[in-house]
């Protein structure tokens, strides 16, 4: 297989609504992750920021860093500022030998807002996106320079969801932005993550592989709801138990090349959905369907 299959701990403790599974110890985490199979595994907020620290940590139960989330703010503070920011956490990665670096724009985001409904998702004009693409291609020049490739999140309750603002960011960034492919977040902003791979494969650099229950996405648009609600009443869950077609979405993947993690990242509450069970139901569908596919 040209790919390896990771995890995020955000199904044992989210990041968004630390209420969810605040409680539960990041050894939990990672051994429960390693036993469904994963050899990888993306940063959490329980996550020690040091090397020296993380990577005996990480060793112990056989995984290896994958990456980490940055929020960016690019629409509010210059390159200069926003280099300066990345500092601490592109060298955390890259002492860990990442070789992807997560970005995403939340300076106006509201996915972390439980009282804003995801109808109320933040939007730029197209002058904007095209100088701020700009921006996220300096930073995206400086962490290939530091021997790291920026891929880009398109993410619910950010300026760069829909298809649309996918299509105009792409289209405005240069190369050394690579996009980050999330199969849920495309879903559930309206566009079709078979297309987005058809379309972007040469530049995606990294792959988040959660799944979307289809009734439950009915429910959000019915009840305008807010991004964490959604979270809490289930619309995310690991690939084979949703509506979306992975089997076409790594299909499309392998036709174009691609070569990196598949990293199953489906937020959900652990009260509702065990973690453990849910991680091992996970791998074990993904690695059918890239098998599969011939990744």
């Amino acid at each position: 297989m040209s790919v390896k299959l990771g995890t995020n701990p955000i199904a044992w403790s989210n990041d968004d609504l630390e209420s969810l599974g605040g409680e539960t110890p990041l050894e939990t985490c990672l051994r429960e992750a390693s036993a469904a199979g994963f050899v990888g595994i993306e940063m959490g907020n329980k996550f020690p920021r040091d090397a020296a620290t993380l990577e005996p940590l990480l060793e112990n139960h056989d995984l290896s860093l994958v990456s980490g989330w940055y929020s960016s703010h690019l629409l509010t503070r210059d390159v200069a500022a926003e280099i300066q920011a990345l500092g601490p956490h592109l060298a955390l990665l890259k002492a860990m030998g990442c070789d992807q670096l997560i970005f995403a724009e939340t300076s106006n985001a509201i996915h972390g807002r439980q009282e804003i409904p995801l109808s109320q998702s933040p939007a730029i004009e197209a002058a904007e996106m095209e100088a701020f693409a700009k921006r996220v291609t300096a930073v995206a020049d400086h962490v290939r320079a530091e021997g790291l490739q920026l891929a880009y999140h398109h993410h619910a309750g950010t300026v760069v969801e829909t298809g649309a603002e996918i299509e105009a960011f792409m289209a405005a960034a240069g190369e050394s932005v690579g996009l980050l492919l999330d199969t849920g977040h495309a879903i559930l902003a309206g566009a079709d993550p078979v297309a987005l791979a058809r379309r972007y494969g040469s530049r995606i650099t990294h792959v988040h592989c959660k799944d979307l229950r289809a009734e439950v996405l009915d429910q959000v648009r019915a009840q305008n709801m807010s991004f964490l609600d959604a979270v809490i009443a289930g619309i995310f869950t690991v690939p084979g138990d949703g509506c979306i077609d992975f089997p076409a979405v790594l299909e499309t993947l392998h036709k174009c090349g691609y070569q990196g993690w598949l990293v199953v990242e489906a937020e959900q509450d652990p009260e509702k959905a065990n973690p453990g069970i849910y991680a091992a139901m996970g791998h074990s569908n993904l690695a059918r369907f890239a098998a599969e596919a011939g990744l």
